[in-house]
């Protein structure tokens, strides 16, 4: 018997209970990001109402929302507010939306959600430690990601994964290795170590072409760039290759890193590639023994400019010697130093990039499923 409730009362109140009373309740539960309702963006399926239980499943944006527990709390909240529901049980799964490029010479990769760029004004600012870091974290949530490294003269991330093997393939399509949850192929793969690579721009843009169109990168909700440092050819050629959603800038708060980053900012914006945001690496220093904060190269403030511009600022990384030693080491920091700042830092950035690509695939245009 419902508590509260006659026993005559008992029948009206379970007939009031139905899916529309349910779905009623879920519309008033609100996406933070996307601010609107979780029923009018298809976030509820597999509805069912049995006696006072009620089940459905809640389909996320993306695996590696950083409100899950927010969102859930919410949807179940609302539900137990209906009259008459005594328990509530929550699936959760994600599934990215991918926007249809509206332009007719680019198109989106078969199967791949969301390319992103990860691009940086400057050498020297860490963008390849970001870019492998910020994969591995979003791979541990769950989300299906690639990482490509497109720094053909300066590949560095077989180092930062710990992967040297040469890849295989299969079908005339090259096989993407595989390191600490996600796909990846580097030009430092296909090289014997110490190579340099001496080519000249049109051939820098059929490599780009071919890691893009002949790797077998299959489903995946994100796929992660490392662009090299500057605003040249690779850039263009992987902006005319296929369709990116967005690009993430890195700097270092010198003067100097945020003033080519700026011009990094530019150069997308002429492509038409939205920033999703900008990332402050080696921000500051914290000494172990006297935790006095030091800031080594704060000349200016990444913050500032990228709010200045109207950018998100997608947060801060401390410098510490552990962040160095785990892409020395092929150990990336977020899975070997979890608790450590700079490993907390990333992780939340990474968060913060899956909601800026949940919005922006939001807002795009004839957006279509996966």
């Amino acid at each position: 018997m419902l508590a509260g409730a006659r026993w005559e009362e008992v029948p009206e109140i379970m007939a009031k209970l139905d899916n529309e009373s349910v779905l009623t309740a879920l519309k008033t539960v609100m996406d933070p990001d996307l601010h609107r309702d979780l029923v009018s963006l298809n976030m509820i399926e597999d509805l069912s109402v049995v006696d006072d239980r009620v089940t459905f499943t809640l389909v996320l944006t993306t695996a590696a929302c950083p409100l899950k527990d927010q969102i859930e709390g919410d949807a179940r909240s609302a539900v137990m507010k209906v009259p008459g529901v005594r328990e509530v049980t929550i699936r959760t799964i994600s599934r990215m939306r991918k926007p249809k490029d509206p332009t007719a010479d680019r198109k989106a990769l078969p199967g791949v959600a969301s390319v992103i760029a990860i691009g940086s004004g400057k050498g020297g600012v860490g963008k390849s430690t970001v870019a492998a870091n910020l994969a591995v974290a979003l791979a541990a949530t769950g989300a299906r990601v690639g990482l490509l490294d497109g720094d053909i003269y300066g590949p560095n991330l077989p180092r930062m994964l710990g992967v040297r093997r040469q890849p295989s393939t299969r079908d005339g399509k090259v096989l993407p290795l595989e390191a600490w949850g996600l796909k990846f192929m580097s030009m430092g793969l296909l090289v014997d170590e110490g190579e340099a690579v001496v080519w000249r721009g049109p051939m820098l843009h059929g490599a780009i072409k071919s890691f893009l169109h002949d790797v077998e990168w299959g489903d995946l909700d994100y796929l992660l760039v490392d662009l090299p440092p500057g605003t040249g050819d690779v850039q263009l050629s992987l902006i005319q290759q296929t369709w990116v959603v967005g690009a993430v800038v890195v700097t270092t708060p010198s003067t100097v890193a945020i003033e080519d980053a700026v011009k990094a900012v530019a150069m997308f914006a002429k492509l038409h590639v939205p920033v999703l945001g900008v990332i402050e690496n080696m921000s500051y220093f914290e000494c172990p023994s006297c935790r006095t904060r030091h800031e080594i190269f704060n000349s200016a403030s990444a913050e500032e400019r990228a709010l200045a511009m109207g950018l998100p600022f997608l947060g801060a990384i401390p410098i510490h010697p552990d962040v160095r030693e785990g892409g020395d080491s092929g150990k990336p920091v977020v899975l070997e130093k979890p608790g450590s700042p700079y490993a907390r830092a990333l992780v939340e950035i990474a968060g913060q990039l899956a909601r800026r690509v949940s919005i922006q695939a939001h807002a795009a245009p004839v957006p279509s499923a996966v």
